[in-house]
Parts: structure tokens; C-alpha cells; sequence
């Protein structure tokens, strides 16, 4: 019975992962497709040739797709590396400093998790454009420093770890900087890289805020360059996957190259526990 139960499980997840890769799948795919196969019908999933890169070759012609993912790789990295340190600095105070209005400050920032950010699109914008940060790296990823969701998450990697321990780095005249960067930080590596690629990868598919942000042309990130190769006369259908599929290649290179850092955390974090 329980390996019936599993088996099902197994199938479950199964075809709940295919249902989510399926557009990523239908994307790259896309990608090597001709206007006529869009056409045909019945429709194909695969394409009649991998060898057709003339959609890759439209979308770097048509745009400068190179100077667009340059932009976005930059921004993301910027915003990744703010928001985990900031992160890290306030969940530090939340989880070891009792102060006054401890308690109002932490629930006024989870209430900040359901206001929606579009409702702060206008505000936010004003305050870009009177600080002079428009077409400015700064104010494309400005916005983005800061995160409820992944304070929560570290306050609560943090509170699960023993007092004695933070004790023990006292008496030893370690500081809070000191144990928080050579302590805690290596401790929990792994959801640190998470809380990372999370950043990263929410802005590199950011689309309204740098369109709204950036006036120039070489200013524009990969997402709102990837809307610019279609059009109300022509869709162009293949052009667009070409540089959707494009666009994916930096997230996949770094997820493949953060593996060996998720599993030597794991490792790490069973030890310490």
C-alpha cells in the first residue's frame, strides 16, 4: 500500500513539474521554428530542423539584444547582492535585539507583503524622477532592494538556531558584524544563494518598472526588448521565442553553476544540526 501511495506521489509531482516546464519546453522548441510550422495544422511540438537559427539571427538584428542582457545581468546582479545583504542586516536585528516597537515594526512590515507593488508604481516613480535616477542602473533596481518576504524567511533561519551559540561568539569578543559575516552567513549559505538567485532572477524578468524608468534606447533591460520585436502588424511568433530563449541562458548558467554551492550547504547545515 505505501509503495502505491508513493508511486502516485511520484506521478503527481511528475506531471504537476512537466505542466510548469511545458511553457519553457514550448519556448525553446518555438524557438527553431519557421512562420509555416506556426501555421500548420495540426500543430507540433518539435520543430522540423534544430538547425535553424536564422530567428536568433532576427532577433540580434532587430534589437540590441547583446546590450539589453548586459543591462539586465548588471541590474540583477546589483539588486540580488543589495537585497540579500539588507536582508540579512535586518533579520540580524529582528531575531537578536529586543528594542521598543519591536513587535509593530515586524507585523507593519509583514503587512507590507499584501500591499500590491503596482499600488506603488506612481509613488515610487515620482521619487525616481525627483532624485534624478532615471536611465540609471540605480533607478532601475532601486525599487527592488527591499523584501518582506525574505526578511521573514532569514528571521526565521535565524531564531531556529541555538543561543549558545551567539553566547560562545560573545565571550570570544566576536562583534555583530564579525558573527554575523563569519558565523551566520556561511552557516546558512544555502538559503542565502536562494534568497540570491530569487532576486536575481524576479529582476531579470522585471518588465513595467524598467520600461517606465528608462527613456533611452541603450538603457532598455532584455524583457522590455524582447516586446519590441513584435508588433501590431506582425506578431512574429518565432522571433519572439528566439529571444525568449535567448533570454534564459544567464538564469540557466547560474542555477547549473549554484548547484554544487545548494549541495555543499546542505551538507554543511546537516553537520551543524
Amino acid at each position: 500500500m505505501k509503495l502505491i501511495k508513493s508511486a502516485l506521489w511520484q506521478l503527481t509531482a511528475l506531471c504537476a513539474g512537466l505542466i510548469l516546464v511545458f511553457p519553457l519546453i514550448y519556448a525553446v522548441f518555438g524557438a527553431f521554428k519557421t512562420p509555416a510550422e506556426f501555421g500548420a495544422w495540426p500543430p507540433s511540438l518539435l520543430p522540423d530542423s534544430f538547425g535553424n537559427l536564422e530567428n536568433f539571427k532576427a532577433v540580434f538584428k532587430q534589437i540590441p539584444m547583446l546590450r539589453y542582457m548586459l543591462n539586465s545581468l548588471i541590474t540583477s546582479l546589483i539588486t540580488g547582492t543589495v537585497k540579500t545583504l539588507l536582508s540579512c542586516l535586518a533579520a540580524y536585528g529582528f531575531a537578536y535585539y529586543d528594542f521598543r516597537g519591536k513587535k509593530a515594526l515586524f507585523f507593519l512590515i509583514l503587512a507590507a507583503m499584501m500591499l500590491p507593488a503596482d499600488t506603488l508604481i506612481l509613488t515610487n516613480y515620482r521619487t525616481v524622477t525627483r532624485l534624478g535616477l532615471i536611465d540609471t542602473y540605480l533607478g532601475i533596481c532601486v525599487v527592488s532592494f527591499v523584501g518582506a518576504s525574505q526578511l521573514l524567511l532569514l528571521r526565521g533561519e535565524l531564531c531556529r538556531l541555538p543561543a549558545s551559540l551567539w553566547d560562545a561568539a560573545k565571550m570570544d569578543g566576536c562583534g555583530d558584524l564579525r558573527y554575523l559575516a563569519f558565523i551566520l552567513m556561511p552557516m546558512e549559505r544555502g538559503i542565502l544563494l536562494t534568497l540570491f538567485l530569487q532576486a536575481f532572477v524576479a529582476q531579470w524578468n522585471s518588465y513595467l518598472w524598467p520600461l517606465l524608468v528608462t527613456t533611452r534606447m541603450d538603457m532598455r533591460t532584455v524583457q522590455v526588448g524582447i516586446s519590441m520585436l513584435t508588433s501590431a502588424e506582425n506578431t512574429n511568433y518565432e522571433t519572439v521565442l528566439a529571444g525568449s530563449a535567448a533570454a534564459l541562458v544567464p538564469s540557466l548558467i547560474l542555477f547549473f553553476v549554484s548547484r554544487k554551492s545548494f549541495t555543499g550547504a546542505d551538507a554543511s547545515g546537516a553537520e551543524v544540526e
